[in-house]
């Protein structure tokens, strides 16, 4: 079927991001005049790069925020993304989950073929990202699957509580999206949390960039938190619990991690391997003290 929205493609002019550009711009469009802009990094939209094995959603060629393998469009192409579903290993069977900032739609695409008892919610504030959401197939809306252009701030605040899953990976051009970057959304993140809830956040940047939304949420979440590096993207990926108390049982972690693999496909021996190394070696606190740069 044809899309309906009307993309200009033009050859990519970047140097090592070799392919097609699609544009969310009129067929009219000056060819040269968006090259230019593209270069000098003035051009003020989202754009998608397809490479013939590989689409990429970009905010600039510094930050690119989303990458579907054209023959596994369901899959997590990026390391980061995978690790962001080690949640499983605490919460194995979560009825309500949401992610703030859907982008490409990987983790969407992933939960909603491998979590078929699950209510998703995917938020996106860009209607310029939403309108990738074809060319990057992400199913349309169900009685599982719901997705809502807002600010997810704002979202949060009217969403019903007992969410058990909450992904945060939200970006724009400059970086983390600063509405966010704040104690009053962790704090509503914490209260719409069910009783054994668990938030994951995205972190990219300079680790010395966010060191104060890891200690924003290790404040809220009374230090429950575990932060494990991604060294493939540069990233960091944050694991928040709101359970009283919370105590991994790692030896039934791991052995769970193997059930995970076997039923998902991605590496969850060694999410649990990276998750109790950073338990034990307190990299939360390291992370925030500026310890890890």
């Amino acid at each position: 079927m044809k899309s309906a929205t009307p993309y200009f493609e033009l050859p990519s002019p970047f140097e090592t991001e070799l392919g097609t550009l699609k544009l969310l711009e009129p067929p009219g469009s000056s060819a040269s005049e968006l090259r230019a802009r593209l270069l000098d990094e003035s051009y003020d939209k989202p754009f998608v790069l397809d490479d013939g094995e590989l689409r990429y959603l970009y905010f600039n060629t510094r930050l690119m925020q989303s990458a579907m393998r054209l023959k596994s469009p369901d899959s997590l192409d990026l390391r980061y993304t995978q690790k962001m579903m080690a949640f499983l290993l605490f919460l194995t069977r979560p009825k309500r989950l949401a992610l703030i900032g859907l982008g490409g739609g990987s983790l969407i695409k992933f939960c909603y073929r491998r979590l078929p008892g699950t209510h998703l919610t995917g938020v996106e504030l860009d209607p310029h990202v939403l309108a990738y959401r074809e060319l990057f197939l992400v199913p349309g809306d169900d009685e599982r699957l719901s997705i809502v252009q807002a600010d997810g701030a704002e979202w949060l605040e009217g969403v019903e509580r007992g969410l058990d899953v909450l992904l945060v990976d939200a970006f724009n051009k400059d970086g983390f999206a600063p509405g966010l970057a704040r104690r009053e959304f962790f704090q509503e993140a914490w209260n719409k949390l069910s009783g054994n809830g668990v938030l994951v956040v995205n972190l990219a940047g300079e680790p010395g960039t966010y060191a104060g939304l890891v200690g924003a949420v290790m404040e809220v979440f009374d230090d429950q938190v575990l932060v494990v590096s991604v060294p493939e993207d540069g990233n960091h990926v944050l694991y928040a619990f709101k359970a009283r108390q919370f105590e991994p049982r790692w030896r039934v972690i791991h052995n769970l991690a193997k059930e995970l693999k076997a039923r998902h496909g991605l590496d969850f021996p060694r999410f649990a391997e990276k998750l109790e190394r950073a338990s034990r070696q307190g990299v939360a606190r390291r992370l925030l003290e500026g310890e890890l740069v």
